[in-house]
């Protein structure tokens, strides 16, 4: 009989324990789902700008640069550089005063004078201070 309730004492006091791992245990992971459902809510808030220059055409009054946006948000062109000068463009394609929405694809004009076989670097900056930078020779 007294080995029965020195069983009994020690099944007692196993079951504090375990019902503390398995608090701690379900604690942890609401947190974590907690944690990633806010992580995805804020990627979704939060826009990522990607503009991608895909090609340079240069013709007799200057270059054409053809632009895409593969991001998760429009893009603002607040700067374009011609190497280390900083010019002002005309906007075309789906670009309208130099924003350009999301999947879509625009062109940047440069009016200057471009000397063959030059190798020319082409920036451009958005309003949210992201570079977008390409490098193309003349012809």
């Amino acid at each position: 009989m007294k080995t029965l309730r020195k069983f009994r004492k020690n099944v007692k006091a196993l079951s504090p324990v375990v019902a503390s791992i398995i608090l701690i245990a379900v604690t942890v992971a609401v947190s974590i789902a907690v944690a990633a459902w806010m992580g995805a809510l804020t990627v979704g808030f939060m826009g990522t700008e990607q503009l991608t220059i895909t090609s340079a055409t240069f013709n007799t009054t200057g270059v054409t640069l053809a632009v895409s946006n593969t991001g998760t948000t429009s893009v603002t062109i607040n700067q374009v550089w011609n190497g280390n000068i900083q010019v002002t463009p005309t906007y075309g394609g789906n670009m309208t005063g130099g924003t350009l929405p999301t999947n879509a694809q625009g062109n940047v004009t440069i009016t200057a004078t471009f000397n063959s076989g030059d190798n020319y670097a082409f920036k451009l900056v958005s309003t949210k201070g992201n570079t977008f930078q390409y490098t193309a020779i003349k012809p």
